[in-house]
């Protein structure tokens, strides 16, 4: 690990020109994912400026008749084990719970979840040099390499890592929004427009302008939160990231859909909302034949790139049944 600056932020605006005044500087919070890629050289901040201090501030868990507001420095397991968030939005708890092991869970933030890099090899080890993500312009090293877990939807010839969150999937298929602080002022983005997809521009990850900070996360109040899950397929058991999963939740009344929220994980470079799955789901009833028809528009236009071509038909049948269970689901 190269040689940093370390700074404490004891107020929002600490942290925003202790950032805005370090060369390359990055936000520590549990540091799960920093302080990894810091180690295998992947990232060189000159500057990291510590936020924990603001968790008085941006580390509460507010449930009222609007809706969830959760701060960005909201520990995983907090929020996983939050009893009305268990009751009143579940696929939350559950893609949290999910997610990592209960020693990471109890460290990492919901902030720094949800900027969480890809875990592409290539991006991962500085030994390849053919990485647009790291090394823009150098080319993609998994189009041609080993792609078993890269993305099959929302790819680009310029890039096909995998978004590797779960949390996000959640707050994507509830309509969250994001609270981001800046050096100007506080703006609030609808939690979709965070992620980029790659493009041509692999390397610009999200929306958010040099040094802001996500401070909290809007979760609205709807007719769908109960009746939600997260289903994830992985390698095994135990802590690992996803090979296919979904978010579901549906609005549903005597049997009927009335309304439904998908988003899919572990395939595609960003967390993905399925529209065209929603819009075959309106005004009818989910069963098999019904949820295999929206995971079919769902995957319209996924493309595998050889080893991952399996993931196509496994993300299909990751969403039918998550479909099919969350239709189940006694309300």
């Amino acid at each position: 690990m190269r040689a940093f600056i370390y700074q404490r932020a004891n107020n929002p605006a600490d942290a925003v020109h202790g950032a805005a005044a370090g060369n390359d500087a990055q936000y520590l919070a549990g540091g799960t994912t920093l302080f990894d890629l810091m180690k295998l050289d992947v990232i060189r901040p000159r500057t990291v400026v510590d936020i924990n201090p603001l968790e008085g501030a941006y580390g509460r868990i507010e449930l009222g008749r609007n809706g969830l507001r959760l701060g960005a420095l909201v520990r995983m397991a907090d929020a996983a084990d939050h009893p009305d968030i268990q009751d009143q939005y579940p696929v939350i708890a559950q893609s949290l719970k999910l997610a990592a092991s209960q020693q990471i869970r109890n460290m990492a933030s919901l902030g720094g979840n949800v900027l969480q890099r890809t875990r592409c090899s290539y991006f991962r080890d500085v030994s390849y040099a053919a990485c647009n993500k790291r090394n823009p312009g150098s080319g993609c090293a998994a189009l041609g390499g080993f792609n078993r877990p890269h993305a099959v939807l929302g790819t680009s010839e310029q890039c096909i890592a995998t978004y590797p969150g779960d949390f996000a999937q959640a707050l994507i298929a509830l309509d969250a929004a994001v609270e981001i602080a800046g050096a100007g002022a506080t703006r609030t983005i609808p939690f979709a427009t965070l992620h980029r997809k790659p493009g041509t521009t692999p390397d610009q990850e999200t929306t958010l302008r040099p040094n802001e900070l996500i401070v909290s996360f809007l979760v609205p109040a709807a007719p769908w939160t109960r009746r939600s899950l997260y289903l994830k397929v992985r390698d095994r058991q135990s802590y690992e990231f996803a090979l296919a999963s979904a978010a579901v939740a549906l609005d549903q009344q005597n049997g009927v859909v009335r309304n439904a929220r998908i988003a899919l994980g572990g395939l595609a470079t960003v967390p993905w909302r399925a529209h065209e799955a929603e819009a075959v789901l309106r005004g009818n009833a989910i069963d098999e034949r019904m949820a295999l028809a929206a995971a079919d528009a769902a995957f319209a236009g996924a493309r595998g790139h050889g080893h991952n071509d399996f993931k196509i038909v496994l993300g299909k049948r990751t969403l039918s049944r998550a479909l099919q269970q969350a239709a189940a689901l006694e309300i």
